[in-house]
């Protein structure tokens, strides 16, 4: 195989291993691979929170220009970044098997916990579920990749900051005393890996479908099917996640108001073989059970 497959990636520490990860999983089939970090929006402009800079896929928007330009063949993503709907010629080729799916606190001292406290995050939906738990606390905006959120973290005086555990466990930076947050529900597809390429470009897509893990892939295309139903355009605080049991898929997923005060959840099951549609009808059922009104509130306030 003479082809070289041109890997396209961020330029964090977790997003260079992510890429390495396929990387090596290409080159262990035969194929040979170079690497291309690049620079994201998202990692440039660290003055405003993401929702505030109004960009749909903030952190995949460089990497997809780059891939229909040619000047790579893939791209490699956390798939929570990636928008449900990709560019024109742009297709998933593989999700990877998903690693751990749910958020973790990073802390000094677990006292202010009962009281007061001050918790950083960049994302609506770990504000808002936070608050909707600690409605006594503050949270305050927290940007950067992975190693810079934990050193801003140790600089100032907050008393922790959420981050995904998948992320900290690849780069080996988990504190052993983090807390797991096992009752927030985690971003639509996080702890997965996506790769996408061209339609047309018939030899990464062949190479790097074989990477696909049929579960992650199926799990994921369910709670981000219930995340663009619910959004419609809007960037909103929303958690989903699908499990597949024994032959059935668990679905939990939830949209809070931005400060937490209120919020509509569902949870269902079905069989397997009959998950064609699932998200949606989640979602539909969110949406009849006051998921419209709170979106149309959440569009108001992000408007203003």
């Amino acid at each position: 195989m003479k082809d070289v497959i041109r890997i396209g990636t961020r330029d964090s520490e977790l997003a260079l291993w992510q890429a390495t990860t396929v990387q090596n999983k290409l080159e262990a089939l035969g194929y040979t691979t170079t690497l291309i970090p690049v620079k994201s929006t998202g990692d440039l402009v660290l003055d405003k929170p993401l929702y505030e800079l109004g960009i749909t896929g903030i952190f995949t928007k460089t990497l997809d220009v780059a891939l229909i330009k040619g000047d790579i063949d893939i791209a490699v993503h956390s798939m929570k970044d990636v928008p449900t709907l990709l560019p024109k010629g742009v297709v998933k080729t593989a999700v990877l098997e998903r690693a751990v799916s749910h958020d973790i606190l990073v802390h000094k001292g677990t006292d202010f916990l009962n009281t007061d406290g001050t918790i950083a995050t960049g994302s609506l939906r770990r504000k808002a579920q936070w608050l909707s738990r600690y409605p006594n606390h503050s949270v305050v905006d927290l940007r950067g990749n992975v190693n810079s959120r934990l050193i801003k973290l140790i600089e100032n005086d907050w008393n922790g900051a959420i981050f995904a555990k998948a992320g900290l466990e690849r780069i080996k930076l988990l504190p052993k005393d983090a807390i797991a947050l096992d009752w927030m529900v985690p971003a639509p597809a996080q702890g997965a890996m996506l790769v996408a390429a061209l339609e047309n470009n018939a030899f990464s897509v062949e190479a790097t479908a074989q990477l696909n893990h049929s579960p992650s892939d199926l799990a994921t295309h369910i709670e981000r099917e219930f995340l663009r139903t619910l959004e419609g355009g809007c960037t909103a605080p929303i958690g989903a996640f699908a499990e597949i049991k024994d032959q059935t898929v668990f679905f939990k997923g939830c949209l809070h108001a931005l400060d937490g005060s209120t919020f509509v959840e569902v949870q269902q099951e079905r069989p397997l073989s009959k998950v064609e549609g699932f998200g949606k009808s989640c979602a539909y059922e969110v949406l009849e059970s006051g998921g419209k009104q709170l979106m149309e509130e959440i569009r108001l306030q992000m408007a203003n």
